[in-house]
């Protein structure tokens, strides 16, 4: 937000830094995300800016809740998944592209157990809280002037944590979900050529956030350039998906999969 302000006003970090009285390198580490400012920092920001109540008010609102976000994610998975939720909670439109598993707003609760303790040394009592924290946070699912999109890759689907039975039940959750008419859902099958490789799955908040989840943490992307990149990922792996009654139907195959594959385990 704050590079944005400082290019509407036609200012460069220096210009900004010597307005304000502060050093350049904060200006950088608050643009990055690195430095969340003081409010005297806060307070020469505005004056140098020049903003308005209402510019003075958005500012103020973002601290809080990125204040908020911070003191959560110092309580473990769950705290960390109530930093998500803060930051789904305050958007619009959620765009998410997933090559390897389910996105978190699409996971039932054993799945999402599985996903946040998978290959880390974590507590179980805190990754039952913290899967807790994610499935009460897909409420926003069925909220109105709300706009979402997904797209994942057939092996996304196919990639089975726990047991079969647990993806039959997945795959039930992933049908209910397309049939939401704000909600866009769509799997590339294998038997489509992908655009491209599929490397990680991400997930862009409002055009302005790009949250790539990794085993030891999640990085957060907002420079232009990784943006655009990522949205142009999605929309080419969108085009290559299949969606309503023929993704519902790629679905019941692979859940008939699933079924003979607890067969012939058990």
């Amino acid at each position: 937000m704050l590079r944005r302000l400082r290019k509407d006003a036609g200012l460069t970090g220096k210009d900004l830094a010597l307005r304000a009285g502060v050093a350049q390198p904060t200006i950088s580490r608050i643009e990055t995300g690195q430095l969340l400012p003081v409010p005297e920092t806060v307070d020469r920001l505005v004056e140098a800016l020049d903003l308005d109540e209402a510019g003075r008010g958005e500012l103020d609102a973002l601290l809080v809740r990125l204040r908020d976000e911070v003191s959560r994610l110092k309580g473990g998975l769950a705290g960390r998944e109530a930093a998500n939720a803060a930051r789904l909670r305050s958007a619009r439109r959620v765009v998410s592209f997933q090559s390897a598993m389910i996105p978190a707003l699409l996971q039932t609760a054993e799945y999402a157990r599985l996903a946040l303790a998978f290959g880390r040394d974590v507590d179980e009592d805190d990754a039952a809280k913290a899967a807790a924290v994610r499935v009460e946070a897909q409420a926003v699912l069925f909220e109105s002037g709300r706009e979402f999109s997904f797209v994942l890759t057939e092996g996304a689907v196919r990639t089975w944590p726990g047991s079969p039975a647990l993806m039959r039940a997945q795959l039930d959750r992933l049908v209910q979900v397309s049939t939401l008419s704000h909600v866009g859902l769509g799997v590339v099958p294998w038997s489509t050529e992908t655009p491209g490789f599929p490397l990680h799955g991400f997930t862009l908040y409002d055009g302005s956030v790009s949250v790539v989840e990794c085993l030891t943490g999640d990085l957060t992307l907002s420079e232009p350039g990784e943006l655009a990149a990522h949205g142009e990922t999605f929309e080419a792996f969108a085009a290559a998906a299949i969606y309503g009654e023929g993704l519902r139907d790629l679905l019941g195959q692979i859940g008939a999969d699933y079924e003979e594959l607890a067969t012939r385990l058990s």
